[in-house]
């Protein structure tokens, strides 16, 4: 999961370097979009919300919810 967020990150960046703004987007789009919707589905899911969890959530936001 982390590694394919990783490569993501890379590939964008390497669009950036070379101007291509269209394929830079999309492929930001197209990683951080499902990653975003996964870590939404695990936060109502496993109800870490109604818990007195606050790091769990924090994790939840800053895309480190399936370490947990």
């Amino acid at each position: 999961f982390m590694s394919e967020t990783a490569a993501a990150l890379c590939l964008s960046a390497e669009y950036h370097d070379t101007g291509d703004r269209m394929w830079q987007t999309l492929t930001l789009l197209f990683a951080l979009f499902p990653c975003a919707l996964v870590q939404l589905s695990l936060v109502f899911i496993h109800r870490d919300v109604s818990r007195d969890r606050p790091l769990v959530l924090l994790l939840h936001l800053l895309q480190l919810g399936p370490l947990v």
